[in-house]
């Protein structure tokens, strides 16, 4: 191919780290094709505010969206987690790579569990998702803001600021920083994120060239599994400030979609429904609406 295709990316490790992941598998679905990568200065980068109070979904993907749609990008490669579920006109999320391992981990200074932390410990998190989920698993602890990225946060643990931190799991894996989680939560302890552990691959909607090279590297099965994720997501508000969590899983024609909400006081609402995979807009709109 004679055209080089600029892919737009956060200048952190993990991100620069997904960008490397995605490149490789570009590279292998099509040994010809080049790649420039250009790192970009987000929002969520430039401000060490918590992240409710900067906007929420969108501080770490408005400025390379911006990018792309200025053609000074022509790919963008996001953690799914971060993307709002309502895209700038002209864009589209043209291929959504295998996801990575969607659960969450709490990273101590000796490798502790939860359940073997002393009463009171503080718990660093940028999540009200995960905070309240933790504070379900220990009520005695106490859960505290932390912002930066994966290094800074695992940083902060083992300098004593805080006595745990909780992150995804695909993080640490992507960075081979595994052996840092001192416990693995389960899907039944933690529900995850809408999007954790999977990639968005975002390109110009016009863009046919980038379109059909990204297409490449789409994985089935993760994108419907999203799809309902999103859709949860979006019937909620779209950019919902309350602690939400998804999980949906594919198997074969089926899918399963587990999800959860915090209201107003406290309560925790949950549901789960199951349907055919071809209809996971659908499922994701039946489940917001069940606990809405």
């Amino acid at each position: 191919m004679s055209r080089t295709f600029v892919i737009g990316a956060r200048g952190s490790r993990l991100s620069l780290r997904q960008v490397e992941l995605v490149s490789a598998a570009l590279r292998a679905a099509r040994p010809d094709v080049r790649l420039a990568v250009r790192e970009i200065h987000t929002e969520g980068d430039r401000s060490g505010a918590p992240l409710a109070q900067i906007g929420g979904l969108g501080v770490f993907t408005k400025a390379i969206e911006d990018a792309l749609l200025a053609g000074d990008a022509d790919i963008a490669i996001h953690s799914m987690k971060d993307l709002p579920t309502a895209l700038a006109d002209g864009l589209t999320i043209a291929a959504v790579p295998p996801r990575e391992d969607v659960r969450d981990t709490l990273v101590t200074r000796d490798g502790r569990t939860l359940a073997e932390l002393p009463r009171g410990a503080r718990i660093g998190t940028g999540s009200g998702r995960r905070a309240v989920q933790v504070r379900a698993l220990r009520p005695d602890v106490e859960t505290a803001e932390i912002r930066g990225n994966v290094d800074t946060r695992i940083r902060k643990v083992e300098t004593g600021e805080y006595d745990g931190a909780v992150l995804a799991l695909a993080g640490l894996s992507r960075l081979g920083l595994t052996q840092k989680a001192g416990q693995v939560f389960s899907v039944d302890e933690m529900l995850p994120a809408v999007g954790q552990g999977a990639l968005a691959i975002e390109v110009r909607a016009a863009d046919a060239e980038a379109l059909a090279l990204a297409a490449l590297i789409d994985d089935t099965h993760t994108r419907v599994a999203v799809e309902a994720e999103r859709a949860y997501l979006a019937r909620l508000g779209g950019g919902c400030r309350q602690p939400v969590g998804a999980h949906a899983v594919v198997n074969g024609d089926e899918l399963a979609l587990r999800v959860m909400i915090e209201h107003e006081g406290g309560r925790i609402a949950r549901a789960e429904v199951r349907g055919r995979a071809s209809e996971a807009a659908a499922l994701g709109v039946r489940a917001a609406e069940m606990v809405m």
